[in-house]
């Protein structure tokens, strides 16, 4: 069934390589689940400890302007093809089965490729595989157990249940350093959607109140959890990047850290001298600016950091570009590679971002907008100055701009123009809600808990 479906794939791609193989970079993607920019202590943040992500930066460079989509699905579409939602987006849940991804690329041009964490992005169990990965750990594949302590996670499609006080995040975390371990000739690329820090809020192993023994996701919820969650994601960040070391492949190897969408709305944090308030699923900075670290010591050099504007759609040519890899023309992808900026060169700084929203697909954005730096413009017309008005509390009247804000809106006007029409016809349907696959059924019954995640 799985060569029958998913055939295609392997006369896709004729990619060719700019480097010689033993040049090429291992790479190591990793991104966090509801993280937003403030909770990073070299970012601002003063609420949480991250000693691992803070020394990833000092060795490396920090982003001050990443720009995701504001719900997990969305920007993990937007990461893995390189194409912004209106064009490749179907719904919740889901990736296109049509699409290309950088782990078919990467595979294509001879990477080992391993994917790890949270999946969330079609129930077939060939989907990790068709989709360029040779070998995967995932949670919620074709199935949703418990995530945190004593889950149920799927090693290579085959499910495995946990029921002795293991924790699912060390659990892929273990999986992702054994990865590593095995490829260490590389190249390889590990993308590893990490499962920590989504709700529900519950402890970790390093929690004082941690139960070895608890069961499912409703037990010991709390937001006050959202800090020992944290401290347990950046060590797990940081067991990579010791592995790498201990391998003595750290320096050869591209490590990025991202996270997907902005924090929790249940999440109250403190950032640079100030109360800020999560803000996932919305259309503001809360929900979509998130934290960018990228670590590679042979190229990167240590205590950077770069104020361009990042968005999801960017890394695709980004590992393309590191990794030698051609993207072939026919993707039509959006986003621009930061592979120089990252290597100190005189890279293509974005001038403006895009996004188009709709968590469930269809024809219609829940909001779309053209932004800059400084500048927001919404397909309704509101108009915001980002530098005096962050959090767009106040629209601008159009008619009474100054004359650099006016030159941005015209600017960004135009942006929008080239995507009046972008949304392809076969998308522009509302599709049914995502059908739960039969071996779900009995496990929603138990903890009514399915929902967006």
């Amino acid at each position: 069934m799985r060569s029958q479906m998913f055939c295609w794939v392997v006369c896709l791609f004729v990619v060719g390589t700019n480097l010689r193989a033993a040049d090429r970079p291992n790479i190591v993607l990793m991104m966090a689940d509801d993280f937003g920019y403030e909770c990073v202590r070299s970012n601002g943040g003063e609420s949480y400890e991250t000693p691992q992500l803070d020394r990833m930066a000092e060795r490396g460079m920090r982003f001050e302007n990443c720009h995701v989509q504001p719900i997990c699905t969305p920007t993990r579409v937007q990461l893995m093809t390189g194409i912004y939602n209106v064009r490749n987006y179907t719904r919740f849940g889901e990736l296109d089965p049509k699409a290309t991804t950088f782990g078919n690329l990467l595979s294509g041009a001879g990477y080992a490729t391993g994917i790890c964490g949270k999946w969330q992005l079609g129930h077939d169990e060939g989907l990790p595989e068709h989709f360029g990965f040779h070998e995967s750990c995932l949670w919620q594949h074709t199935r949703r157990p418990a995530r945190y302590a004593n889950p149920g996670l799927e090693y290579n499609g085959e499910p495995r249940d946990f029921s002795n006080g293991e924790y699912g995040p060390e659990l892929v975390n273990d999986w992702a350093l054994d990865f590593i371990d095995r490829h260490r000739g590389g190249p390889f690329f590990l993308y590893y959607p990490m499962i920590l820090t989504h709700d529900p809020f519950q402890p970790t192993p390093d929690s004082d109140d941690w139960d070895p023994t608890a069961a499912g996701e409703k037990v010991n919820r709390n937001p006050s959890h959202f800090a020992d969650m944290t401290a347990f994601m950046d060590r797990m960040v940081g067991r990579v990047l010791e592995k790498l070391d201990a391998l003595e492949i750290g320096d050869d190897t591209l490590v990025i850290f991202l996270g997907d969408n902005g924090t929790s709305v249940a999440i109250q944090s403190q950032f640079q001298g100030e109360v800020y308030g999560g803000g996932k699923g919305t259309r503001t900075a809360r929900g979509t600016h998130v934290p960018l670290i990228v670590r590679w010591p042979a190229k990167v050099a240590a205590r950077q950091v770069c104020r361009d504007l990042i968005n999801s759609t960017d890394f695709l040519p980004t590992l393309c570009q590191a990794a030698g890899v051609e993207v072939p023309g026919g993707l039509q992808i959006d986003g621009h590679s930061f592979l120089p900026q990252l290597k100190g060169e005189a890279g293509r700084s974005r001038e403006w971002t895009y996004c188009w929203y709709a968590r469930n697909g269809g024809a219609e954005a829940e909001f779309e907008y053209a932004m800059s730096l400084d500048h927001k413009l919404y397909r309704d017309g509101s108009f915001y100055d980002l530098k005096a008005d962050p959090f767009e509390t106040t629209p601008l009247p159009m008619d009474v701009l100054a004359t650099d804000q006016a030159a941005a809106a015209q600017m960004l006007s135009g942006v929008l123009e080239q995507f009046a029409d972008a949304r392809p016809e076969h998308l522009r349907v509302k599709f049914p809600p995502v059908k739960i696959p039969s071996q779900m059924k009995s496990f929603k019954k138990k903890t009514s808990i399915l929902g967006a995640e």
